[in-house]
C-alpha cells in the first residue's frame, strides 16, 4: 500500500515538473465586458517582446455561446499549445471554452470563475457589491457603464484622457449575457493561475481571492483597480509569462 502512494505521489510530481518541459509560445487573449481585445495591447506588446505569439479574441458580448465560439475559433488557429487568459467576464468564456486540448493552462485576471451551472450572480450577492454595478445603463436589449461610473469605477486608476477614450470605445454587452451559466469549469483540469486587483471597483477583491482559492490557483495581488492589465502590464504580463512556463 505504502508503495502504491509513494509511486502516485512520484508519479505526480513527476507529471508538474515537466508540464512544461518545453514553454507554450502561444498566448491567446479574452477581453471582458465593456471592452475589446485592444483592453490588452500593453501586455500584448511584453509578450510579443518575450518572444511569444499572440492573439486577442474579439468578443461579440452577444452571448456566452457567441464568446466561446470567438475564443475557439482563435484556439483553432494556434499552431501548438496555448495558455488562454481572461479578463474580468472573459473568465466566464474561458472557464467554458478552456477544456480545448490546444490549451495548456489558464490565467485570470480579476476574472469570474464560475462551477459549471453555477448561478454567477447569486455567488456575487455574497460579497459587497463594487461600485460599478450601480453605473449599469440598459437600453435596447444592450447595456453600458455611464462614463461617471466608466471612467470613476472601471478604468479609475487610468489618466482620465486615456480613461475617456476607453469608454467611447467600449464594448456593449446583451442584457442577458451575465445570467448565462456555464455547462464546464475548465480550471478543475487545467493548471491555473489568478491576478487579483486589490483596489478593484468592478469585481469585489475578496470575490476574486475566493475564486482563486476555491479553483487552487497560483495567486498574486495587484494594487491596482480593476484595469490592471493595462494600469499594471508588467505585473500581468510577468504572470502570464509563468503560466507559459517562462519564469
Amino acid at each position: 500500500m505504502k508503495k502504491q502512494i509513494f509511486a502516485a505521489v512520484f508519479g505526480l510530481a513527476l507529471a508538474c515538473s515537466s508540464a512544461f518541459a518545453a514553454p507554450v509560445d502561444n498566448v491567446v487573449l479574452v477581453h471582458g465586458a465593456y471592452a475589446d481585445g485592444s483592453s490588452w495591447s500593453e501586455v500584448i506588446a511584453r509578450l510579443q517582446k518575450a518572444g511569444l505569439h499572440v492573439t486577442s479574441v474579439q468578443n461579440p458580448l452577444t452571448s456566452l455561446a457567441d464568446d466561446v465560439a470567438a475564443t475557439r475559433r482563435a484556439l483553432a488557429l494556434q499552431d501548438g499549445p496555448a495558455v488562454l487568459v481572461a479578463h474580468s467576464w472573459g473568465g466566464t468564456v474561458i472557464s467554458e471554452a478552456g477544456n480545448d486540448p490546444k490549451v495548456a493552462a489558464l490565467v485570470y485576471v480579476a476574472a469570474r470563475a464560475p462551477e459549471a451551472g453555477e448561478d454567477y450572480g447569486a455567488l456575487a450577492a455574497r460579497f459587497p457589491a463594487a461600485p460599478a454595478a450601480a453605473g449599469l445603463v440598459k437600453q435596447g436589449g444592450f447595456g453600458q457603464l455611464s462614463e461617471e461610473s466608466f471612467l470613476r469605477d472601471f478604468a479609475g486608476d487610468l489618466d482620465p484622457a486615456r480613461a475617456r477614450v476607453l469608454y467611447a470605445a467600449q464594448g456593449r454587452i446583451a442584457d442577458t449575457l451575465f445570467a448565462t451559466r456555464t455547462t464546464q469549469a475548465a480550471w478543475k483540469s487545467k493548471p491555473s493561475w489568478y491576478a487579483v486587483s486589490t483596489q478593484d471597483r468592478t469585481t469585489n477583491p475578496e470575490l476574486q481571492r475566493f475564486l482563486a482559492k476555491r479553483m487552487k490557483a497560483q495567486t498574486i495581488e495587484v494594487q491596482s483597480g480593476h484595469l490592471s492589465l493595462l494600469s499594471h502590464p508588467d505585473e500581468i504580463a510577468r504572470l502570464i509569462l509563468r503560466a507559459s512556463g517562462r519564469e
